[in-house]
């Protein structure tokens, strides 16, 4: 099964380095939703043969140009077959509305991923993994629980994410209160949003972040922003 895949840019569109080690080329394949996402794909120059394959997705609302290129193109370094996808609602990919998400959907996602790597002639379709990073780990160990045709998992992740639906980032809402405030803040955005017709856009970490966090996650949220705001929809 194929479906139209865009046009590779003529520039780099990544915020990572080129690797000279590698081919890179986008594909497109459709879910059992019938969305489709668009993904990159990476293969070793100069392999041969059935190679071992990995679907690498996350962080929770980046896109393929981040993160999960960057390892999806390591891995190919190392002799696999990767490809680094966009969820649905995300980046190139389809799915109305945008930039939201559902694990029954994103689960999916990587299932449909498993689908496209098997049927290639130029994987072994008995090396299969997947690789899900920050908030999409989760959503990689759902889709191992479900699907043996996935032989490896790798959850890359610094998150309890469960922990985070139910107390907040840095458990900041951890308390009744704060539990029926977040109730009664999204039940009246909904009204909010079926009278305007429009979705409001909402986001996973805080904003702003604490004083204590991380590092990582303001280099992260800064750079999901910029690219969510430049990365067309289909």
């Amino acid at each position: 099964m194929t479906h139209e895949t865009p046009e590779p840019t003529a520039e780099w569109d990544k915020v990572f380095p080129r690797s000279d080690a590698v081919d890179r080329e986008k594909v497109a394949f459709r879910t059992r939703f019938g969305i489709t996402l668009v993904a990159d794909l990476y293969r070793p120059k100069g392999a041969e043969g059935e190679l071992p394959a990995l679907a690498v997705a996350g962080p929770f609302g980046a896109v393929k140009e981040q993160c999960s290129g960057l390892y999806a193109q390591t891995m190919a370094e190392r002799g696999y077959l990767t490809i680094a996808f966009d969820p649905s609602f995300t980046g190139e990919s389809g799915g109305e509305p945008r930039y939201m998400n559902s694990p029954d959907i994103n689960i999916e996602d990587f299932q449909a991923a498993v689908d496209f790597l098997s049927v290639r002639d130029d994987v072994d379709p008995g090396r299969i993994g997947i690789i899900g990073i920050c908030g999409w780990g989760g959503m990689a160990l759902a889709a191992a629980a479900a699907d043996p045709r996935i032989r490896a998992t790798v959850a890359s992740t610094m998150y309890d994410m469960s922990r985070v639906a139910a107390k907040g980032y840095f458990d900041s809402a951890d308390s009744v209160q704060e539990r029926n405030r977040t109730r009664a803040s999204v039940a009246a955005q909904r009204t909010a949003d079926y009278r305007s017709g429009v979705y409001a856009m909402a986001g996973g970490v805080v904003d702003p972040l604490p004083g204590d966090a991380p590092p990582s996650s303001r280099t992260t949220t800064t750079t999901t922003r910029s690219r969510a705001a430049t990365t067309p929809g289909p």
